[in-house]
């Protein structure tokens, strides 16, 4: 079994939800993480405050607040999976797309084989 991270790609710069609507994707995203469950397929889920909450820490020690990349496209939230292949990492990531309306990164673990 391989583990792959879905990542949740949000645009910050958009015009925020309707507190319905994000009640309403907060539910389609639980059922698929249900259905994730159920299928053995999950391992942790979890969101993300916008990235104006975040601090980067660089190797020197300094640290600065903000976003490490100055950009729009931001990581919103992620789903952690287990599954024996892409094709079924690939079948998630679609049904977490449509559930969260937001494109899905898809991103296999480093299980250390090419080193």
């Amino acid at each position: 079994m391989k583990q792959y991270l879905l990542a949740v790609q949000i645009d910050e710069s958009a015009p925020p939800e309707s507190e319905e609507d994000v009640q309403a994707q907060m539910a389609r995203t639980g059922k698929v993480t249900e259905e994730m469950k159920a299928a053995g397929s999950w391992v942790f889920v979890g969101g993300l405050q916008h990235s104006h909450a975040s601090t980067v820490v660089q190797p020197s020690g300094a640290m600065t607040d903000g976003p490490f990349a100055e950009t729009k496209e931001q990581l919103g939230g992620f789903w952690v999976i287990q599954v024996e292949d892409l094709d079924q990492a690939l079948a998630w990531a679609e049904k977490c797309a449509q559930a969260c309306g937001q494109p899905i990164e898809v991103r296999p673990f480093d299980d250390g084989s090419r080193r």
